[in-house]
């Protein structure tokens, strides 16, 4: 079947509605004093339609007074927003973006909050009132029927909602598959206008940092999942560490320059999704030209208004699905803002709450915040002791799983106050954690004699991490100790027999307080070093051996001790332990290992015995004390 060109279908859609081409005076003369008008979303905003719009008000200024404009993004210029319109417009933002935040600081425009799932609901329901929409959309088809392209989002609803509707066509605008579409006759007006749709390209901020803060995103994502990224230049940038993953799936709110990226690499082909099998759903699209090329016509790719993409319960029902989302601050109780800086508004609640709230639902979902450590070129922590005064939760402690920098990845979920304070610091800046230290020890957060080490010597080595197969095929982590790893020890240390504690101590002491523990977690990484042997993730992490060795400078050598669960011995980890230990010091240029061994500790001996040191050994009182040098070859 032959199909008719655009510039064919266009005229004849004029031929049959003539009514729909009029004059700007007819067409902006439909609007009201008082009305709200709604304004496409981003990158689909209409924007000569919009310019049009505010050069006719200019001069015909009486035309109408105090109508209020609404929408979530923009990102054009908004001359609406503008000083000397103030009687005309006045601005309703669902989102702050740039071009409006200084309107907002001033007072002389409006922000409202509400999650993005819901705002389809006010509009429908009139509870939010939409009087006149001014869209973008896609040339008309065979069948009379436009597309939304690239910004679905609400649009939809305030189409559905207003009472007129004035359209600009614009021969770049994509049709887009899914609850896209639009028939001709419910558009009172069309303008035509070819121009560029508005591109974004995040601010990408240091590439390192963003680059660590993605491989540690990339431990969390396995293959298989759902993901979601929410909007901000970090969350678009680490979907670059997932290149090597395989049959993800996407849905989320936003599609970015990113997830096309993934979805041309293989990636992403949504082959393992619980719903929508086969599609990546979105509500809407900031890039690249490219990446709205990608988008036209592409059967794969499915648009659907928020009310669908960010409904908790949709998002709940699909398994393992994965949440990555970004803001501002998160205080050291787990709690986080995205929209406000104490007093000050800055974005928008968006779509993150409905997400992270739905993937924590979902079964096997995860909910991750990631955020650089600092602000202000790193003057400022974006970890603090408390949210400021005026700032909004927009993420609550309830639904925080993990919070990434790029120093680490701190697990929150089921833990209580002080062990999420003190993984928090453990991946805050090194400069501001001696500060937030002092701060939780001062608010209760933390124990009151809480030890810190500042600066290098406290530093975690995150590049001492490693894993390990032991002789018996159990794989296993190798890593320091870090100092929120209290819990993980004292679980460790009563799971012990008693003969493994007397054999380790050398003493008939079973108890393992706090301050006892201190002495194993807070630890001059330059001095000492603790081995953890771990099995499971972040989640569900199990300690089953710890190796130590302190540093005796003045004889280039160290003291040894290790000792290995009782349901966990005999399979290699103990050696593996020890052969990572004899590595690292020797890095350190050591020449060898002290120890006292317990002569009934025969299983100790016998292990030493084959790591291959020159040995040296005296008993006395059934104590051995070994001295053991690396010499060339152990």
């Amino acid at each position: 079947m032959a199909v008719r060109p655009p510039s064919v279908i266009l005229e004849d859609l004029r031929r049959r509605h003539p009514e729909k081409f009029a004059s700007e005076d007819e067409i902006f003369g439909s609007v009201h004093p008082g009305d709200r008008i709604f304004i496409g979303t981003a990158c689909g905003e209409p924007q000569r339609l919009v310019s049009s719009l505010v050069r006719w008000v200019g001069e015909h200024p009486k035309a109408f007074l105090d109508t209020e404009v609404l929408h979530v993004w923009s990102l054009g210029v908004a001359p609406y927003a503008d000083e000397k319109f103030k009687d005309n417009f006045r601005h309703n933002s669902f989102f702050i973006a740039d071009s409006t935040r200084d309107a907002v600081r001033r007072g002389a425009a409006d922000y409202t909050p509400v999650f993005l799932s819901q705002v389809p609901g006010l509009l429908r329901s009139g509870r939010v009132p939409v009087d006149v929409a001014l869209i973008q959309v896609s040339m008309p088809d065979e069948h009379g029927l436009v597309s939304l392209g690239v910004s679905v989002d609400i649009v939809k609803a305030a189409v559905e909602a207003a009472r007129t509707v004035i359209a600009q066509l614009n021969p770049r605008m994509p049709r887009v598959h899914g609850d896209t579409f639009l028939r001709v006759e419910d558009i009172a007006f069309f303008t035509l206008c070819d121009e560029p749709l508005l591109e974004y390209e995040a601010r990408a901020p240091d590439d390192d940092v963003v680059d660590r803060i993605g491989s540690y995103v990339a431990r969390l994502v396995e293959d298989g999942d759902t993901i979601q990224v929410g909007y901000g230049s970090v969350p678009n940038a680490v979907l670059r560490a997932l290149q090597g993953k395989k049959h993800l799936g996407i849905h989320s709110e936003l599609l970015t320059d990113g997830v096309v990226e993934l979805i041309r690499g293989g990636a992403i082909d949504n082959s393992r999704k619980t719903r929508n099998r086969g599609k990546t759903v979105g509500s809407f699209c900031m890039g690249k030209a490219s990446t709205y090329e990608f988008l036209h016509d592409n059967p794969t790719i499915e648009f659907r208004s928020v009310d669908y993409t960010n409904n908790p319960l949709v998002i709940a029902g699909q398994h393992r699905m994965t949440a990555i989302n970004s803001g501002l601050q998160i205080d050291l109780t787990g709690q986080a803002t995205a929209d406000s800086l104490g007093h000050t508004f800055f974005s928008g609640i968006g779509g993150q709450a409905d997400f992270m709230r739905g993937a924590v639902l979902a079964p096997g979902g995860t909910a991750i915040y990631v955020l650089q450590s600092t602000a202000e070129n790193g003057a400022v922590s974006r970890i603090v002791p408390f949210l400021a005064e005026g700032a909004g939760a927009t993420i609550t402690r309830g639904d925080m799983h993990y919070v990434i920098t790029e120093y680490g990845i701190a697990y929150l979920h089921g833990r209580n106050i002080r062990e999420r304070a003190m993984a928090l610091i453990g991946i805050a800046h090194p400069k501001f954690r001696p500060w937030l230290v002092e701060e939780a020890k001062r608010l209760k957060l933390v124990y009151t004699d809480q030890a810190f080490i500042p600066g290098k010597r406290g530093e975690y080595p995150e590049h001492l991490e490693t894993r390990r197969t032991t002789k018996t095929g159990l794989v296993v982590g190798l890593r320091p100790v870090r100092i929120s790893d209290e819990p993980l020890l004292k679980d460790f240390f009563y799971s012990l027999s008693q003969q493994s504690m007397h054999r380790r101590f050398m003493s008939e002491r079973w108890d393992m307080p706090h301050e006892r523990l201190q002495e194993f977690v807070v630890i001059d990484y330059t001095k000492e070093l603790t081995i953890l042997a771990v099995l499971g993730d972040a989640e569900k992490e199990t300690v089953v051996g710890i190796g130590q060795y302190a540093i005796d400078r003045t004889a280039h050598s160290a003291e040894l001790a290790f000792v290995v669960l009782d349901e966990h011995q005999n399979r290699g980890i103990g050696g593996e332990l020890v052969a990572y230990l004899t590595l690292l010091a020797k890095r350190e240029g050591l020449l060898g290992f002290t120890a006292e061994v317990l002569a009934e500790n025969r299983p100790m001996l016998h292990l030493l015995e084959r790591m291959g040191f020159d040995m040296e050994r005296r008993n006395e009182g059934g104590v051995w004390t070994l001295r053991m040098s690396f010499g060339d070859e152990s």
